[in-house]
């Protein structure tokens, strides 16, 4: 990750919004999805996801009080079960076990190809087991190959049951209400949402 030097915060004056800004070093390369969704394997060395893992362990075992807030959003138990709820019903328990420190941000726009890099990291914090994989793999449902690949790699987090709930989760965000029709991740969503619904509901 960069080094940070330092950072400031405000709020609008009538309290609907609040702003950050936060000084690091330069990263290292530009990064990998500067833009919208990834739809091409950028077919990464295995070093790129030896760095990734290697990352990702030491950050789930690093102890703190913050609590994680993807899309700026504080999340808890009643979160992830409301999201879920809201595009597969209740048929599916969502209760979570374990939660580990995480990026909470993670997907291709927040990482660098030559040499490994992950940045943006205002969201971090205590979140459900295998919130950053699962994260990193819906956002590669457009391109199957990378996809199968971010499974692979994360397989201890993403095929333990909080692992599936967060994949859940995470399809949950593309297929629900807001789902777009042109978003290239959308059928792999579907069909994988399909297979975790049937899995989790099968203990």
């Amino acid at each position: 990750m960069p080094d940070w030097w330092g950072g400031v915060a405000w709020n609008d004056p009538a309290g609907d919004a609040m702003w950050r800004a936060d000084e690091t070093s330069l990263l290292p390369a530009p990064p990998l999805q500067p833009t919208g969704i990834v739809t091409a394997d950028p077919r990464l060395p295995d070093e790129w996801w030896t760095a990734l893992n290697a990352s990702l362990d030491v950050l789930a075992v690093h102890r703190t009080t913050r609590v994680a807030t993807p899309d700026t959003v504080v999340i808890s138990q009643a979160h992830v079960t409301e999201v879920v709820r809201t595009a597969f019903g209740a048929s599916v328990d969502t209760a979570i076990s374990t939660w580990t420190s995480a990026h909470a941000d993670l997907h291709w726009t927040n990482v660098t190809a030559h040499p490994f890099c992950l940045f943006d990291w205002e969201d971090w914090g205590r979140a459900p087991r295998g919130l950053d994989a699962a994260s990193l793999w819906s956002s590669s449902l457009g391109v199957p190959a990378l996809a199968d690949r971010v499974r692979r790699e994360r397989r201890r987090d993403l095929d333990s049951r909080d692992g599936k709930i967060m994949m859940l989760f995470c399809c949950a965000k593309i297929v629900g209400p807001h789902a777009h029709p042109a978003d290239p991740r959308l059928a792999g969503a579907r069909a994988e949402s399909a297979r975790l619904v049937t899995e989790l509901q099968q203990g």
